[in-house]
């Protein structure tokens, strides 16, 4: 299950920094996360300083 990127988001791009299949990229006010290229290996919720990255 893809990971999806809450509200929360405060926009520092650490994850997308740490995200290995590149699936995460700047949204409108927040990141957003590719369902279609996520392997939910959670290394965006890691990186996360907020924690708004959490599986669907």
């Amino acid at each position: 299950m893809a990971y999806k990127i809450s509200d929360d988001c405060v926009s520092c791009g650490a994850c997308a920094e740490a995200c290995p299949t590149e699936a995460i990229s700047e949204g409108d006010g927040k990141y957003e996360i590719n369902a279609d290229v996520c392997v939910s290996c959670g290394a965006c919720a890691d990186a996360c300083p907020v924690g708004a990255p959490a599986e669907e």
